[in-house]
């Protein structure tokens, strides 16, 4: 294999590699890391690990401390000891009293924590020992100027740690000779351990008690988060009356207010786009307040189709009928004429005393504009002969209404004044469907030609020719149509329609 290859192959190998541990690790990431992990935990887990550092120092601080605390303790019970030894021999020692020193041995060996004893002349010589003693080389000590300690191993039936004092004796400031005693290194070994169990047991404890410290502290410090949370989900499903629960002067309290404050201006735009959808249609209050930096006097030239729906004989009737229940009948029949509207996509642009003026394909854009305005022109006279059969088992005046239907260019937009407009449409087309109406029978609809000839209407209503008008400024005559009914399976779905608005006008009316 060339240099260049192996070089390749390296290269690839190293590639592959990278590879493999990255989709490794994202693997981890999605098996391992929660997708939620609530700050309360999060909080607690740094408490915990600021808990558990600070208390791993101290517990090294504390052990050491001990540690060294015990070992001065013990040098200084050994030297002690020795010291004591050391002044008791003085005398036989001088004396050359080897009797003495052998029972002050034997007294002093008695003691179950010192494991051996030895004294020495100033030449190094054993002059008298009981026990574990170290070594010659470490023992024999001449010209002992100071205290020493000497830690070693004796190694006998049980290996064991020592360690030994050795503490010269004077007379006059000359050295006579010098005192070893010999202490088990297990026991000062053993109260070290004690002392270290001890502390690692009460670290442990008060660690234990930090950690549920910690998740209470995480807790009562992420509650105003979780509230936050709560009254966030609340603003996102339109809920903008919620009550907070705890006043805070913090931060949180803070943006607590501030959430607050903004739940209140919602609920004020939403009670605003409410009450201006009731004065306008939905389509075109949603139109308004999608492009309130558009909002401006003039118009689109755009194809419509008008409807115009007027109370035959009603300035009559109303003469006789007070003004309340004129009121009452014209808002009947009105809310009636409005469900219809939305139920084939058109909007009310504007009621004018006992007539409705609606308009299909504006502001929103609809293809099927022309059926679906002859559709609901159907659906509101059989809703009228409905409503018309209850009103006359309650005893009450009936309306019978005409219909009149346009389409064709209109100019859409708003009219009027900037200090007060109207969003509505203007031109010959709507001229002409107010015209229409005019021509029709009571019950009736009639429609222009080019409502008639829409290829939509053509093959969805049956209609009639009715008779040429003359308009003003026209110079031949206009031909009109009179609507019978929808077609076939457009009928039947409009009677499926028609009971489900019914039935849901009549529960509106229970709950009421």
């Amino acid at each position: 294999m060339s240099d260049l290859t192996r070089a390749d192959y390296r290269q690839s190998l190293l590639l592959r590699l990278r590879s493999a541990s990255a989709r490794a690790l994202a693997y981890c990431r999605r098996r391992c890391v929660p997708k939620h992990f609530p700050i309360a935990y999060k909080l607690a887990l740094a408490i915990m690990l600021m808990l558990t550092v600070g208390m791993v120092l101290l517990g090294l601080v504390i052990t050491s401390n001990q540690t060294q605390l015990l070992r001065a303790q013990a040098s200084d019970f050994g030297y002690t000891v020795a010291a004591q030894v050391a002044e008791s021999a003085k005398e036989p020692l001088l004396a050359g009293d080897q009797l003495a020193l052998e029972v002050l041995v034997a007294n002093l060996a008695s003691n179950g924590t010192i494991m051996g004893a030895a004294i020495f002349d100033e030449d190094g010589s054993v002059l008298a020992r009981l026990g574990i003693i170290p070594p010659p080389q470490q023992s024999s000590l001449r010209d002992l100027g100071e205290p020493r300690t000497v830690e070693w191993r004796w190694e006998g039936q049980q290996a064991l740690d020592m360690v030994s004092f050795a503490v010269p004796v004077r007379f006059q400031g000359v050295q006579a000779g010098h005192v070893i005693v010999t202490f088990s290194a297990s026991f000062m070994n053993q109260a070290m351990h004690d002392a270290i169990r001890a502390i690692s047991a009460a670290l442990v404890l008060m660690l234990v008690f930090g950690v549920i410290m910690a998740v209470l502290v995480g807790r009562r410090l992420s509650r105003p988060i979780h509230e936050l949370m709560e009254v966030s989900r609340a603003i996102g499903k339109g809920e903008y009356n919620f009550p907070v629960k705890e006043r805070r002067n913090d931060e949180l309290g803070a943006l607590t207010e501030a959430l607050g404050q903004m739940a209140s201006g919602l609920l004020q735009k939403t009670q605003v786009e409410q009450a201006f959808s009731r004065y306008l249609s939905p389509n075109v209050a949603q139109e308004i307040l999608s492009h309130l930096d558009q909002v401006e006097l003039g118009g689109r030239d755009v194809r419509a189709t008008v409807l115009f729906a007027d109370i035959v004989g009603f300035t009559s009737m109303s003469e006789k009928m007070p003004p309340d229940e004129v009121a009452a009948m014209l808002n009947e029949y009105f809310s009636y004429i409005a469900e219809a509207a939305r139920l084939y996509n058109g909007n009310i642009d504007k009621y004018m005393g006992d007539c409705a003026m609606l308009v299909f394909g504006v502001p929103n854009e609809d293809e099927e504009h022309v059926f679906n305005a002859v559709a609901c022109a159907v659906m509101i006279q059989r809703l009228v002969a409905r409503l018309n059969a209850e009103r006359e088992k309650q005893g009450l005046d009936q309306a019978r209404f005409r219909l009149g239907i346009n389409t064709g260019n209109v100019l859409a937009g708003n009219m009027g004044s900037r200090e007060h407009m109207q969003y509505t449409v203007v031109g010959d087309s709507v001229n002409l469907a107010a015209r229409l109406y005019g021509i029709a029978t009571p019950g009736g609809i009639v429609i222009g030609d080019s409502v008639y000839h829409d290829p939509l209407v053509q093959s969805r209503v049956l209609a009639r020719r009715y008779r040429s008008i003359r308009l003003r400024g026209k110079s031949l005559p206009v031909d009109t149509y009179v609507v019978k009914d929808l077609a076939g399976s457009y009928r039947r779905t409009m009677d499926h329609q028609l009971e489900d608005l019914l039935a849901a006008r009549l529960s509106k009316g229970d709950a009421a």
